[in-house]
């Protein structure tokens, strides 16, 4: 018997990437080599355009504990400098605070509601494909297996089994000269404020909560989460790394000392473990040579590595997902059109590499020197214009993406995230963000004669309508005809679209679902 699909990782991109799948109807089967899931304190939250996917999946509301809708950031940080969101007319920067072990569990949650099978502590160990499946092979608690699935994703991290096993190179850049610190601790309470978190430090000065502090010697941050313990971070360049042995705040504090140039006590965590005690040398810069190999797809961090400076990793990772999931289904139930799963490359590749530029360039902007300190005041003397803040924020949250739809001289929506929008229909007022849920595709008509549904070909079942009307702000489109992934395939500005325009529609119908 040949399974439709196996996920090699059970973190949040191969949950994630099996939830997609399973709304899709396709039920994959989840390898992970660990027995249980980590426990270990990894990133800390979400940044960027996936807080509004999750939104747009019904996960945020379980995240965040909250009803409300997402919002975006009033402020965040681009190479350890301030960036001021709270100017922006439509702020792309969305923020989530939520730890990855929650983030895993939520999603491990869903997608056992949705009929996905995990296996936790069963490896991929190996890999073979033919033209028509890849025979994977398991090893687990009673031994090795093997399993034959038309499709494996590799979701199994930085050091992925299935990338090396499918023989897809990794180039790219890694150093050893950086030595990053971070652990649960308490400064003195006397030295934080206790409305902004910010910590007043003797001998040195004010440091502002949530921020990479810079100066010539390193970067020190210092992260009060609510209702977790508070974290401190040091990253030195050139500094040492104190060898293989295990971290110690003793250790942190002499680190701290090194970079502000005066002590710091730290107090141990207080509350319920585990608490972070870590030490990282040196980093990876490296993006898959591909990201398909024939059978075989890399999403997340087997794809891509990069500095998590800015907290770029699991906006990237997730989208891929979300990218990937629906185009897999479709092949998988006989509906996608000719080379849908090449798009996948095509359009998350990119997004891989501007995320690898932009965090690059971050990690030069924070690097010691007086000349880097002389492009930083230049640089905050361009932060301070409107134009050059969007931009920085566009690129950070992933709102800057335009994907290829094929179409000349198309709506500027056309390839672009659909926007947020309320609106009126005739069962109540609903926000975008509710029939995305299903994860299928959706024609919005919000046309005079709300007819656009009725003008799809046969088999246009395979399609969501909702008709309706904006509530507030006039909508930026009369009808938009949303993929999966909620990127616009064609738009019409027309009360009544014309011939022309369904001819449009009908031309993205078919190249999109095969329709």
């Amino acid at each position: 018997m040949i399974s439709d699909v196996v996920i090699a990782g059970a973190g949040p991109n191969g949950l994630m990437l099996a939830c997609e799948l399973s709304l899709a109807g396709v039920r994959p089967i989840v390898l992970e080599r660990l027995p249980e899931s980590s426990a270990e304190p990894r990133a800390n939250g979400l940044v960027g355009q996936v807080v509004r996917m999750l939104d747009r999946r019904g996960l945020y509301e379980r995240l965040s504990g909250s009803k409300e809708p997402p919002q975006p950031a009033p402020a965040y940080m681009f190479g350890a400098l301030p960036l001021d969101l709270s100017a922006l007319e439509d702020n792309p920067l969305f923020l989530l605070p939520v730890p990855q072990v929650r983030i895993t569990q939520v999603l491990a949650e869903r997608a056992v509601e949705l009929g996905v099978e995990i296996r936790r502590g069963h490896a991929l160990a190996d890999l073979d494909q033919d033209d028509e499946a890849v025979t994977v092979t398991v090893m687990g608690p009673d031994g090795s297996y093997r399993i034959r699935t038309r499709y494996l994703v590799g979701a199994d991290g930085g050091q992925s089994v299935t990338r090396k096993r499918s023989g897809i190179d990794f180039p790219g850049v890694t150093r050893d000269d950086t030595v990053s610190r971070t652990v649960h601790a308490h400064p003195p309470a006397a030295w934080v404020d206790p409305a902004t978190g910010a910590l007043d430090v003797p001998g040195y000065g004010v440091i502002p909560s949530f921020m990479h502090h810079r100066n010539e010697r390193g970067v020190f941050a210092f992260a009060p989460f609510p209702g977790r313990e508070p974290l401190v971070t040091t990253l030195e360049l050139g500094a040492p790394g104190d060898g293989d042995g295990p971290m110690t705040l003793d250790e942190m504090r002499a680190s701290i000392r090194r970079v502000l140039g005066v002590d710091m006590p730290l107090g141990p965590p207080t509350g319920e473990g585990p608490h972070l005690l870590r030490r990282l040398t040196g980093g990876n810069t490296r993006l898959a040579e591909r990201f398909r190999d024939r059978r075989v797809f890399l999403v997340g961090d087997a794809a891509h590595v990069h500095s998590a400076i800015g907290g770029p990793g699991l906006n990237l990772g997730l989208q891929d997902t979300v990218n990937l999931g629906w185009k897999l289904a479709a092949e998988i139930l006989g509906h996608a059109p000719p080379r849908l799963l090449d798009t996948y490359e095509t359009e998350r590749r990119p997004v891989a590499e501007r995320v690898v530029l932009h965090t690059q360039a971050q990690s030069a902007l924070i690097a010691p020197g007086s000349e880097v300190t002389a492009l930083r005041e230049l640089f905050t003397e361009l932060l301070g214009d409107r134009n050059t803040v969007r931009r920085i924020a566009d690129l950070m949250a992933g709102a800057d993406i335009r994907y290829d739809m094929g179409v000349r001289d198309a709506h500027p929506l056309v390839g672009r995230w659909a926007p947020d929008l309320v609106l009126r229909t005739e069962t109540g007022t609903v926000r975008l963000a509710e029939p995305t849920r299903t994860a299928r595709p959706l024609l919005l008509d919000l046309t005079e004669d709300a007819s656009l549904g009725s003008a799809l070909p046969a088999r246009g079942d395979q399609i969501d309508v909702v008709t309706a009307r904006p509530r507030g702000p006039e909508a930026p489109a009369t009808a938009m005809l949303l993929r999966p992934d909620c990127y616009v395939a064609w738009a019409s500005d027309s009360a009544r679209p014309d011939a022309a325009e369904l001819d449009g529609l009908h031309a993205a119908v078919r190249r999109w679902f095969g329709l």
